[in-house]
C-alpha cells in the first residue's frame, strides 16, 4: 500500500501539493490525471522519496519512506516522464539488468527478468544496442523494461505512452494488464485516458495541488472534462 497523509509540498512560495491524503491499495490500478501543473508528477515523486514533503507523511507498506529509502525504492518502481532520467548504462541489456544486479540476484534470475522485461516492451533481441542511438519511443520502452525487471510491488509510470507507436503502446498496455492481474499495484500518470482507463479500478484527478476527483472511472467520467482531462 502507498499512503500519503496530509502531504504538502512547496517550491519556494508556490504550493505544489496542498494537504493531499491518498491511499493506493495493494493490487489497485489507479490512473492519476489532471492538467499540466496540477501536481501529478510532484505527488508520485514522493512515493519513493525522490522528493520529501514539507509537511505530512508518505508511507509504503506501512513504513514511512524517510525511515527506509532503500525499501521504498525497491518496493516502488518508477518510470520517469523523461526516460533519460533513469538510464545508468550504455546498452539496452546492461541498463535493464542494472536494478536486478543491485538486488544481489543470481545470474539466471537476472537473465530471466531482463528477458521477460524486454519481451514485454517488444525489444527482445536488442540487448546490445546503444541507448543513445535509440528513438525517443524506444528509450521510453527501455525505461519501462528497467522498472519491470525490478518486479516491484508497486509500479508508477509518469506519462509512459509519450512517443510510443501503436504496437508498442498496445504491448505496454498488455503488460500492465498482466501485472494488475498478478497483484501489482499500478499508478499511471497521464493526460491521455485513451485505452488505459479501461484497465483502471480508479481515477484520481488533481487540480491546483489538491485531489478534485477520486472514484471509479464510470462514476467520475462526467467530472473530468471540467478539469481539462479529455475523456475517450
Amino acid at each position: 500500500m502507498i499512503e500519503t497523509r496530509n502531504l504538502t509540498a512547496r517550491f519556494g512560495e508556490t504550493v505544489a501539493l496542498d494537504d493531499v491524503s491518498l491511499t493506493i491499495s495493494d493490487g489497485e490500478f489507479v490512473v492519476l490525471a489532471g492538467p499540466n501543473g496540477s501536481g501529478k508528477t510532484t505527488l508520485v515523486r514522493h512515493f519513493n522519496g525522490l522528493l520529501a514533503p514539507d509537511t505530512g507523511d508518505v508511507l509504503v507498506d506501512g513504513t514511512p519512506v524517510d525511515d527506509d529509502l532503500v525499501a521504498a525504492r525497491t518496493r516502488v518502481g518508477m518510470v520517469f516522464q523523461n526516460p533519460r532520467d533513469s538510464f545508468v548504462a550504455a546498452t539496452v541489456g546492461a541498463d535493464v539488468a542494472f536494478g536486478p544486479e543491485n538486488l544481489g540476484l543470481d545470474r539466471d534470475e537476472i537473465e530471466r527478468r531482463v528477458a521477460d522485461a524486454l519481451a514485454a516492451v517488444g525489444m527482445t533481441g536488442r540487448r546490445e544496442e546503444r541507448i543513445d542511438a535509440l528513438s525517443g519511443g524506444e528509450r521510453e520502452r527501455v525505461a519501462i523494461a528497467g522498472a519491470l525487471a525490478m518486479e516491484p510491488a508497486h509500479l508508477v509510470l509518469d506519462e509512459p505512452f509519450t512517443g510510443l507507436d501503436a504496437p508498442a503502446r498496445e504491448s505496454v498496455l498488455e503488460r500492465l494488464a498482466s501485472l494488475h492481474d498478478e497483484g501489482t499495484s499500478l499508478v499511471v500518470v497521464t493526460h491521455d485516458l485513451r485505452d488505459v482507463v479501461r484497465l483502471a479500478d480508479r481515477v484520481v484527478a488533481l487540480r491546483d495541488g489538491a485531489v478534485a476527483v477520486d472514484g471509479a472511472p464510470a462514476d467520475v467520467r462526467d467530472d473530468l472534462p471540467d478539469l481539462g482531462v479529455a475523456v475517450p
